[in-house]
């Protein structure tokens, strides 16, 4: 027995209350006078581990390992080996990682006995599975651990397989048997069940399935008990990095972005000191994302770059940033080269969209179209959520591109409709501005001065780079000789010598829709050229 108020009993105390500040000092000034025993030899390891101190958990770990072979405990000496590979795995060193798991499995034979040991090592092949493409197997894998798991009661192990499983059911479109083993893997999270290593994967990991299942909602109920969770452990490190990335993403979408912009920041820098490469990659994408929204062009390319830099590929943002840039061409070639090089469906959602915006002020009307009836189709089954309101938006722009704004009506209206159920202002102001043009196109002027004016208020608030560009798309002004504003810009264009494709390019617009534009200015000025509307714009002085 230990005497109360040694530095081991208070150690081991704030582990109980997760001050991990605190139990690695009080642990480590034990281990310095009495070697610790295995299991407190756990508890400092996994104290390193949540302070960030990666090469002290990973000679901690090694040293576990070694005092449980030299005592002949086979199976727990095969457990930490699967820990160390783990985290190895995740830190990018395959090689070392792998060559851990197979000492683990090598363990666990030698022992010869059944035991949940046996369900972990079917993890690592899970997950190799799903990196090669094959969600199926990976879920069998993962269902089989759900079973050892259950027979031992071992609640980690439980947590980890099924939510893995979860992801993968969501990766095959199976999202209702998904979401519901990722909801119930985060019971245990949230009631306190696990040891905090697992907790800390497995709310990272359902929130990246509510994500790859474009369940916006979950996302935010289950990002909002993360970030409590951090902020319930004060000195916490790991898992800080990847949970502000989540936050800083919903922010993005709530609208709030400076404080989007502060978090990703934040978990940028917390993501690289803890080694996490691909959170810190994703912060940056979100960063270059709010950046562009905004119109910080500039500063959203060096946010790309570093994003890019850090192994995040960075599309669609890039492609898009090329757009607001005026280089169609360059924007377009990108996103043709990103869904060329990816068959996934949960990838290929989040070009999609991109694509369709792209291709329309491309001008190519049947890479448009495409892109709409393959974003419809991998919708189909989520017409209610974030994907029914991408693919309602996409099928608007087309048909609205194409010259047919009464198509075009119903799914923009279903687009503003279901952004707006989603709480998501952004989106759904960039809806209503393309539901104006419908609706001006159709003669009902005040139906579009009321859409654009909502769109307005928003982008008012939020910064956004799309304000700049309203005036050019509002309905016309009693001095304007009936031209839209739109339409004036496009004359003022047409005088200054410009060709229909410059146009097109300057004012992010299809071809097809300058020409549309010319037949509209010629109509309405009563004139049959190019050169006669440049004469009429000057003798007029709108120009």
């Amino acid at each position: 027995m230990t005497a109360p108020g040694t530095d081991l009993e208070r150690g081991r105390d704030c582990y109980a209350r997760r001050a991990w500040a605190d139990t690695y000092r009080l642990l480590s000034k034990a281990d310095a006078a009495t070697p610790l025993a295995p299991e407190d030899l756990d508890l400092l390891a996994i104290a390193a581990y949540m302070l960030g101190r990666h090469e002290d958990f990973m000679a901690l770990m090694e040293r576990l390992h070694a005092v449980q072979l030299e005592a002949g405990a086979l199976v727990p000496a095969a457990h930490t080996a699967f820990w160390i590979g783990m985290h190895l795995f995740t830190s990018g060193e395959i090689g070392p990682g792998g060559g851990w798991i197979a000492r683990a499995r090598r363990l666990v034979e030698r022992d010869g006995s059944d035991c949940v040991e046996r369900g972990y090592m079917l993890l690592p092949e899970a997950f190799g599975h799903e990196g090669s493409g094959d969600y199926a197997r990976a879920a069998e894998l993962a269902g089989q651990a759900v079973s050892y798991a259950e027979r031992f009661g071992d609640r980690d192990l439980l947590a980890l397989a099924m939510h893995e499983r979860g992801h993968m059911l969501v990766k095959q479109r199976r999202e209702s048997e998904g979401l519901r083993l990722l909801d119930e893997s985060m019971v245990s999270v949230v009631s306190g069940e696990l040891s905090p290593i697992v907790s800390g994967i497995v709310y990272c990991g359902v929130i990246l399935g509510c994500q790859d299942a474009f369940d916006l909602r979950r996302a935010r109920e289950w990002t909002a008990a993360l970030s409590r969770w951090c902020e319930g452990q004060s000195d916490l490190v790991a898992f800080t990095g990847r949970c502000r990335v989540h936050r800083a993403e919903v922010l993005q979408l709530d609208g709030a972005w400076r404080d989007a912009l502060e978090e990703a920041q934040e978990a940028l820098d917390r993501s690289l000191a803890g080694r996490n490469r691909r959170s810190a990659g994703q912060a940056a994408y979100v960063r270059g994302e709010v950046l562009r929204q905004q119109g910080e062009l500039a500063a959203a390319e060096d946010a790309y770059r570093e994003a890019s830099a850090l192994g995040r590929e960075p599309q669609p943002g890039w492609a898009l940033l090329r757009l607001a840039q005026g280089e169609v061409e360059t924007a377009a070639a990108a996103l043709r080269r990103a869904l060329a090089e990816s068959d996934e469906r949960t990838r290929r959602a989040a070009l999609l969209p991109a694509c369709v915006e792209v291709m329309v002020v491309a001008g190519d009307s049947a890479e448009a179209r495409a892109s709409c009836t393959e974003l419809e189709a991998i919708a189909t089954g989520h017409e209610q959520g974030m994907l029914g309101a991408l693919a309602a938006q996409a099928r608007g722009a087309v048909e609205l591109a194409d010259g047919q704004p009464r198509a075009a009506l119903p799914a923009l209206r279903r687009a503003v409709e279901l952004w707006e159920d989603l709480a998501a202002p952004y989106e759904s102001s960039r809806a209503r501005v393309l539901l104006s043009i419908a609706c001006r196109e159709l003669g009902d002027e005040d139906a579009a001065r009321l859409e654009l004016d909502c769109a307005r208020r928003v982008f008012e608030e939020l910064g956004a780079t799309e304000l700049a560009r309203l005036e050019a798309i509002a309905p016309p002004e009693p001095d304007s000789h009936g031209l839209t504003p739109r339409e004036l810009e496009v004359l003022r264009l047409v005088a200054a010598g410009r060709t229909n494709k410059q146009i097109a390019a300057e004012l992010v617009l299809s071809e097809r829709t300058v020409h549309r534009h010319m037949s509209n200015i010629f109509v309405k000025l009563r004139v049959s050229s190019r050169s006669a509307a440049t004469a009429y714009a000057y003798e007029h002085q709108l120009v």
